[in-house]
């Protein structure tokens, strides 16, 4: 067995570590540049700024005001270049490419099809398009000396009446790419179990869904979205720390709730970055990523939305490493965590986390020793 690593990681070694990814929004992630192509391509004329540069820190700083509301009305830009399917398709392939460049070797993203049928798409032709994309993604990364493979949430929006519908056409695509259904949007107001018709529709076909609970709104959220709809994972999940006591001398008690979530090694999908534009978290330091990896939650690292946080799977787990000290060890549990919760079968998700995420953190903690060992020569 490999001795545990004591340095902390390289900005290279992180960049270089196989990741994995469960929580991006294919319209929170497009470049800049694409953003302005597409805007000019299809006659879109209401973006904030012209350049790439300067569109890129627009979408930052509109997305960093605490308010989970105010983070969500940046997408009314990327939504409306996204309504062709040549756009749908270079923006699927970019992200695909970007997210390999970034060493990520697997993702879920996910994406609302009923929000790209402005221009005349079906339903049916968004979700082909974005299939389109990705495979095309996965080519050009292959080529470029990278390997990841890419698997598409579709999500139906809490605040309208399509779940049912999406959750079918998740159910119809579920072997052309399609790994799962998710339901997204402001949390207040809207429970998840005005869906239900749609989570049970998916548990009678055998198929797979995570809620987003617990981000903007608290245990009860995560309550409804475990208990009365039966989520697999949850998006964020991150209030569940208001299930956690911790006394003065640092005993900790979980309640009823934490310790099911923990028991039933229920994933989370925990996107530090954004939780701080939302109001969620207030720092790093305080994020309650730190205790739940103490206490053995399957914790994950998410990046939500690359455009709006700035941010990079790299850059989460660099941010988290230079709060928390951790090492490849953690990276690595991390990404197992991760990889063990994905939609894909068991024996992908095995051989994956064999042949892929072991041996990679496995060479890393080589290149470690090495130098120590030279160091310790010299």
């Amino acid at each position: 067995m490999t001795s545990p690593t004591t340095d902390l990681p390289t900005t290279d070694q992180i960049r270089r570590a196989p990741k994995v990814l469960l929580h991006d929004h294919l319209d929170g992630g497009l470049r800049p540049g694409t953003i302005i192509d597409l805007a000019r391509e299809t006659g879109y004329t209401a973006l904030p700024e012209s350049r790439p540069d300067k569109l890129g820190i627009w979408f930052r700083e509109a997305a960093d005001s605490g308010s989970l509301e105010r983070y969500l009305e940046t997408f009314a830009h990327t939504c409306a270049v996204m309504q062709t399917r040549e756009a749908l398709v270079r923006v699927a392939a970019e992200c695909a490419e970007d997210l390999a460049e970034d060493g990520v070797v697997y993702a879920e993203v996910r994406y609302a099809p009923e929000q790209h049928l402005e221009k005349g798409l079906t339903l049916e032709e968004v979700v082909e398009a974005v299939n389109e994309g990705f495979r095309l993604g996965e080519r050009r990364a292959r080529e470029s000396g990278h390997r990841i493979r890419v698997g598409a949430l579709l999500t139906a929006m809490r605040h309208a009446a399509r779940a049912l519908e999406i959750a079918e056409l998740a159910n119809r695509y579920r072997d052309s790419g399609v790994v799962g259904f998710d339901i997204a949007g402001a949390e207040a107001g809207y429970p998840p179990t005005r869906h239900l018709d749609a989570f049970e529709y998916l548990k009678r076909e055998n198929n797979h869904f995570t809620i987003h609970a617990g981000e903007a709104f608290g245990l009860p959220s995560i309550w409804q979205a475990l208990q009365w709809c039966g989520a697999d994972r949850l998006g964020h999940g991150v209030r569940i720390i208001d299930d956690i006591e911790v006394a003065a001398d640092g005993t900790v008690t979980l309640g009823r709730l934490a310790a099911y979530v923990r028991d039933k090694r229920i994933p989370l999908e925990l996107c530090p970055t954004s939780n701080l534009q939302t109001g969620a978290a207030a720092s790093y330091a305080e994020h309650p990523i730190g205790l739940l990896r103490r206490l053995h939650f399957r914790a994950t690292v998410n990046t939500d939305n690359r455009l709006m946080s700035g941010t990079s799977m790299s850059n989460e787990f660099e941010r988290l490493i230079g709060t928390f000290g951790y090492t490849l060890d953690d990276m690595q549990w991390f990404t197992v965590n991760a990889m063990k919760s994905a939609f894909i079968p068991f024996d992908e998700r095995l051989a994956m986390i064999n042949e892929v995420i072991k041996p990679g953190y496995a060479e890393l903690k080589s290149e470690w020793l090495f130098t120590q060992t030279a160091a310790t020569r010299g």
